[in-house]
């Protein structure tokens, strides 16, 4: 199971660590193109990475002091044609509301992969 490939999550902590968050929409914000679309946490990216929309690698950042990698989401998006991760950094269950927001169309659907530590 994907929760067990402790590897794969290691090389994530690896890409997190040798990049740079930066967050560009903040808790609250609106989506810059679907402005009903509200970010129940703040939203950016690790810097000088690429995901599959050739764009950085998104991440949601929650508000647990240690910003350790607790969740993936998967998301398939039929109107970019894409699928692609998304990083939970520092989330609490609670927060992993993110998901909800990755649901909120028709249009783009996604998983959660929590990590489970040891």
């Amino acid at each position: 199971m994907l929760e067990d490939n402790v590897r794969f999550w290691q090389l994530l902590d690896h890409l997190i660590n040798d990049s740079k968050i930066v967050i560009d929409r903040s808790k609250g914000s609106r989506h810059p193109r679907f402005h009903e679309i509200v970010y129940p946490l703040d939203y950016g990216y690790l810097n000088r990475t690429t995901s599959s929309d050739d764009e950085a690698i998104d991440v949601f950042i929650g508000s647990n002091a240690v910003k350790k990698l607790t969740a993936v989401i998967i998301t398939v998006d039929i109107m970019k044609k894409d699928s692609e991760i998304k990083l939970l950094l520092g989330c609490s269950k609670e927060e992993k509301t993110a998901l909800d927001f990755c649901n909120q169309t028709d249009n783009m659907q996604g998983i959660l992969v929590s990590r489970k530590y040891k």
